[in-house]
């Protein structure tokens, strides 16, 4: 376990968006699992890597993320020193102007805070477990000046996606972005190492040439000024780039091997705690496959889903390869399949959603259908 290590967490992407789930939150506070938010994986790993000084990077549309996060304690990064910081975008005393986003600025400042010797920063659309001991190991034995962790899924990248061609000691010679060929099957994760000053340098040099945006692969690409090296991660991951890929990862923890890969790995993901009931099943009921979260009431069908806390699925009706989020309503006789359905979504009776599982149907927060 390393101590001089801080993190820093993005919580958002400005090239993804993920339709009516993110209009109203940031990336990182979309729900996942049925409990969690997809933030809680990678503050986890942060925590369990022993970081105690984590900084959260956010864009806008922070409110549901902060509500989520609050002090840092279901973390235990509510502390008197270091702990858990949300950075918005502001204009600090280094700003030059006041035009566009002014993320720069404000992570300059958490960085000089710090005494620590190397920072984690790490994308918010990558889903796993896993702590950084071994990332942080070989980055000191490699040399490197930036360390970038990658894994060879180049097939389920989606957009956007970063191809990294290596050399033989897994050095950076070349990153692709979204290419329609590659020789190489090394996709980055988004989580990048380097020592702390080297990143203020950096940042100080973007600064100056009047550079506002903050992006992760800025740091890849400078292979060519600083040795940059891949790290391969063999483990579980899921990434997250769009409504489908979402889709597609919630579809996936119904496997059990990716389950136990993600929550029974020797790591605990930790989340905001809420207490609920436990979930009701009522004699009209039938739930196969899927996973069911507390405080839930269930009357009909449910089959290969997801449903979050304080859902309700009411008598004669059927949820088949859907992801109900928290206090979801689903009236009666009404049939949804391949449907994400957003907090406080109200179904009403009668009402049949087909989507397909390429293309599923979204209902957004607080909808009624």
């Amino acid at each position: 376990m390393f101590t001089s290590v801080m993190g820093l967490i993005v919580a958002d992407n400005k090239k993804i968006t993920l339709g009516e789930l993110t209009g109203p939150r940031a990336l990182s506070a979309v729900p996942f699992a049925g409990r969690y938010r997809i933030v809680d994986f990678m503050l986890s790993n942060m925590v369990n890597t022993g970081i105690k000084n984590v900084g959260v990077l956010t864009y806008n549309k922070y409110k549901s993320l902060m509500d989520h996060l609050g002090t840092g304690a279901p973390w235990s990064l509510d502390r008197k020193n270091d702990g858990l910081h949300i950075l918005p975008p502001y204009v600090n005393s280094e700003a030059t102007s006041v035009v566009g986003d002014e993320e720069l600025a404000g992570i300059i400042d958490f960085l000089r805070t710090s005494r620590t010797t190397y920072v984690v920063v790490a994308s918010s659309n990558v889903v796993l477990n896993t702590n950084f001991d071994e990332f942080i190991k070989a980055h000191q034995e490699s040399g490197a000046d930036i360390s970038v962790m990658y894994n060879r899924d180049s097939n389920k990248c989606g957009s956007p996606c970063f191809i990294l061609d290596t050399d033989e000691d897994d050095f950076i010679v070349d990153m692709l972005y979204n290419p329609e060929r590659s020789t190489s099957n090394k996709c980055s994760l988004g989580i990048i190492l380097l020592r702390r000053d080297l990143m203020i340098d950096i940042i100080s040099r973007m600064m100056a040439h009047g550079d506002s945006h903050f992006g992760i692969h800025s740091f890849v690409k400078m292979y060519d000024e600083y040795r940059v090296r891949g790290f391969e991660y063999k483990g579980t991951a899921l990434r997250i780039n769009s409504v489908q890929t979402y889709f597609n990862a919630s579809m996936a923890l119904l496997d059990g091997s990716v389950r136990d890969n993600l929550f029974w790995s020797g790591e605990s993901v930790y989340t905001k705690i809420k207490d609920e009931a436990p979930t009701l099943y009522f004699e009209s009921s039938q739930v196969a496959n899927s996973i069911v979260s507390d405080g839930c009431r269930i009357y009909g069908n449910v089959e290969n889903s997801i449903i979050f806390r304080g859902v309700t699925v009411s008598k004669n009706t059927t949820v088949k390869n859907c992801v109900i989020m928290q206090s979801a309503h689903i009236s009666e006789n009404c049939h949804l399949e391949n449907v994400i359905l957003d907090k406080n979504a109200f179904v009403r009776p009668g009402v049949r959603l087909i989507g397909h599982p390429n293309y599923p149907v979204v209902i957004g927060k607080g909808a009624g259908i």
